[in-house]
């Protein structure tokens, strides 16, 4: 397929205004499914379970299985909605959405409609420079997560191609809440960065009130981007297209951008956008079309006769409402100031996910300078080299033990960045591979002389510099002593041992 034509993107800003709508999925963590009682496990052992090991009868649309709800899966969409500013209905409906794909083994998912469980609401979003920005809320509806579809024997992994797919119902009846947006305008040359910072705030969100892992890479957080373009000073909406899945926070950002300068091409150019969906490919940072997609798509909702209303208890509701965190935006700033951070170091902590893991490294006892200098310096350096979130690599008490061994002098970085190695191959806590190992600094000063000693025999010329007052000189020293030791010995030690020797 031909690359598309792209314009400019300051041009295509000039020319057209961009509006924007997101629908974002959030699944739940619940310990069941959300209409049976198949288990639900935690993001590790669920990637690692055979499929179709995780059903029951009612994922797989067996006749005479009837689903019941999860009450906790409630729960959660109902703190969920009320931490988006959304009214909670005093009473909501399931309804079947119809349509036929391997992946329903019902041939319909149940879902809602026109009784959604949480509307009307609002979320502040922060952008980079400390911008906020309101986005208005539409809905927020609970529903199932549909099986997953593996294509075989085609070069792609798409079903373009493939020779037969294979059907995985795993992830059918997984609970889901979908958050959909109202339609967004006057984000103008910023809508990719206003499409980011929205997503990272659901994920802050839901993280925030422990419902969701809220990991895009594993589909946990799922993002739909509507994009349109109206030419400068047209009121009619242009023609959208819906990119589906986009699994990272920059994906967001960059599909945005980039269909805003393809559909701006193309209207410059005189054609006409498809509505349609499209699909994100990262490898070339492109979407190409999926499906069609009409405002009035067919599914054929009807009420769910198997499932009686959700009424929940004024008194629940409120019990829930008490039990909020702190708005994501606030907590920022409270954090940041008292961390001490300046905008710049708070942006590396925010943007690469980390809040959460340096907030928990504090509390184990490390200081803010030195849990950032870890997560943002080398675990992330480690993470990036193994395509791995650095979350993954070790946990914030670990880290917090090992700045504790540097504090101690036990460590030196250099030594500490060994023992961080060691913790993330599985050999232990820090001081379990500092023991293993034979790590430790050594400060013993008798086996610091004597390495002393042995260095300047082999510079004799060293010490007449030092006592000329070329202090300086004992750097030559202090290297060989620290090669001889590899790495272990204490070189503020060494460089005091070496001007006591120069002052006799």
């Amino acid at each position: 397929m031909a690359a598309a034509k792209l314009m400019d993107f300051d041009k295509a800003l000039e020319m057209f205004e961009p509006v924007l709508g997101f629908e974002v999925h959030v699944e739940l963590n619940t310990n069941t499914k959300m209409f049976s009682d198949a288990p639900n496990p935690a993001n590790e052992a669920f990637h690692a379970a055979e499929p179709n090991t995780l059903i029951a009868p009612v994922d797989l649309g067996l006749p005479g299985a009837l689903p019941v709800v999860n009450e906790m899966a409630i729960r959660s969409s109902i703190s969920l909605g009320l931490a988006l500013g959304c009214s909670i209905a005093e009473s909501s409906r399931f309804a079947r959405k119809n349509y036929f794909y391997p992946d329903l083994g019902k041939n319909y998912q149940i879902s809602q409609y026109d009784e959604p469980i949480a509307y009307e609401g609002s979320v502040e979003v922060e952008l980079e420079d400390g911008t906020l920005i309101t986005i208005p809320i539409e809905r927020a509806h609970m529903e199932e997560d549909a099986g997953k579809l593996t294509h075989m024997g085609g070069a792609t992994g798409r079903i373009q191609g493939a020779e037969y797919s294979l059907v995985d119902y795993n992830r059918a009846g997984v609970p889901l809440v979908e958050i959909v947006t109202k339609t967004i305008f006057g984000t103008d040359h910023r809508a990719p960065e206003v499409a980011k910072a929205y997503v990272q705030a659901i994920r802050d969100i839901v993280r925030g009130l422990g419902i969701s892992e809220a990991r895009l890479e594993r589909g946990n957080l799922r993002c739909d981007a509507n994009v349109s373009l109206r030419p400068r000073g047209q009121e009619k909406l242009g023609t959208r297209t819906e990119t589906k899945n986009v699994n990272s926070m920059r994906s967001v950002e960059r599909a945005v951008r980039y269909e805003i300068q393809r559909q701006a091409q193309i209207l410059a150019d005189g054609g006409t956008i498809t509505q349609e969906t499209r699909h994100w490919h990262e490898d070339t940072g492109t979407t190409s079309p999926g499906r069609p997609k009409s405002d009035a798509d067919d599914y054929r909702y009807f009420p769910e006769p198997d499932l009686l209303p959700v009424e929940p208890a004024a008194e629940l509701i409120e019990e829930l409402r008490a039990a909020l965190p702190e708005q994501p935006v606030a907590r920022r700033r409270r954090l940041m100031a008292e961390w001490g951070f300046t905008d710049l170091e708070f942006q590396d902590v925010r943007n690469g996910g980390l809040l959460e893991v340096v907030e928990a490294t504090i509390a184990a006892g490390a200081t803010p300078a030195t849990a950032r200098k870890w997560w943002t310096g080398e675990i992330s350096r480690l993470a990036n080299a193994q395509e791995k979130d650095a979350t993954e690599l070790i946990s914030p008490e670990n880290v917090a033990a090992l700045q504790q061994l540097v504090d101690a002098g036990t460590l030196t970085d250099k030594l500490a960045r060994q023992v961080l190695e060691g913790v993330i191959a599985g050999e232990g806590n820090p001081q379990e591979v500092v023991d293993a190992r034979g790590l430790a600094v050594v400060s013993d000063d008798g086996a610091l002389i004597a390495a002393i000693d042995e260095a300047l025999a082999a510079q004799p010329d060293v010490m007449a510099k030092i006592k000329d007052g070329k202090v300086q000189a004992a750097g030559a020293v202090i290297g060989a002593v620290m090669k001889a030791m590899k790495g272990q010995a204490d070189a503020a030690r060494v460089r005091e041992l070496i001007l006591e020797r120069a002052a006799q």
